[in-house]
């Protein structure tokens, strides 16, 4: 074999609706490591890219929902499965786009896999932490009963290539949601590779959509986009920040927004895209 070969460039593609798409524009953008080296090709995404996923998660979120909280853990813990084979591969992305050595990136992705597990987890706790059986002055059962808002918008954290995304999309997935979201602009491998992942994983087509490129592109989409029923702006700070959830309120739409205090309350991106619906019942004949 020549020694002279050269490599042959991965171009890392969208996950719409189940398949790999490259973007109807045509377009793709340089990836480069935290040193500033070519890392990869990326598909930058378009707007119309966006609206089909957003077709796509509305597609499949109410089957995803209607299937058992056992069976949603099991594909998502299917999925740490997945991640826990190719660790090697993860790590050493996530370690190119952080500027981390080794063991820090291979610490990194083991708790981004040991969070895939918790939120497998937690698909079948929500209905009994969330909701309840109410007191009520008559013949009547009363339940608050949690359900998902439906589709959910993420512009995925920036800096966090792995663990963030984690957090961002398995939140709202195991709550019963399905997911758009925008990976990190300058830092989207380790997302690209999980969502390649999702494919011999048993998530539903539609489930999980990822959708790379320009966040000053795609981010107003998503926040204005009226089949969106909630938003994450994890990736957006400062006045940007602000003016999407000016945005998103023209259409009525949830938005969660990171702080601080997120470290102590571990629970509350779960929390965030879950609605409580109350049922009435009466007692007896």
């Amino acid at each position: 074999m020549s020694e002279n070969r050269l490599d042959v460039r991965k171009t890392y593609k969208l996950l719409i609706n189940g398949a790999f798409p490259r973007s109807e524009s045509g377009r793709s953008y340089e990836v480069v490591t935290h040193t500033g080296e070519f890392l990869a090709n990326v598909a930058q995404g378009s707007r119309k890219d966006l609206r089909d996923a957003v077709v796509a998660a509305r597609a499949a979120q109410a089957k995803w929902w209607g299937s058992t909280a056992y069976n949603r853990g099991q594909v998502i813990y299917r999925l740490a499965e997945m991640a826990e084979s190719r660790r090697a591969e993860l790590a050493e992305h996530v370690a190119l786009a952080e500027g981390l050595s080794v063991d820090q990136a291979a610490r990194s992705v083991a708790r981004a896999i040991d969070r895939m597990v918790w939120y497998a987890g937690w698909t079948d706790k929500i209905a009994q932490v969330f909701g309840g059986a109410n007191p009520v002055a008559g013949p009547f059962f009363n339940f608050s009963l949690p359900t998902p808002s439906g589709v959910v918008g993420v512009i995925a954290s920036q800096n966090s290539s792995l663990e963030g995304f984690v957090d961002e999309v398995l939140a709202p997935i195991a709550a019963g949601n399905a997911v758009v979201v925008v990976a990190s602009e300058g830092r989207p491998t380790p997302a690209v590779l999980l969502g390649e992942m999702t494919a011999t994983s048993d998530f539903p087509p539609g489930v999980l959509n990822i959708v790379t490129g320009l966040t000053t592109e795609l981010a107003p989409t998503l926040a204005t986009h009226e089949d969106i029923d909630g938003i994450d702006l994890a990736g957006v700070e400062g006045d940007e920040a602000d003016q999407l959830s000016i945005a998103a309120a023209q259409s009525i739409k949830r938005v969660y927004r990171p702080r601080e205090s997120d470290t102590a309350d571990s629970t509350r991106r779960l929390r965030a895209f879950i609605e409580t619906s109350t049922v009435w019942h009466t007692i007896g004949q």
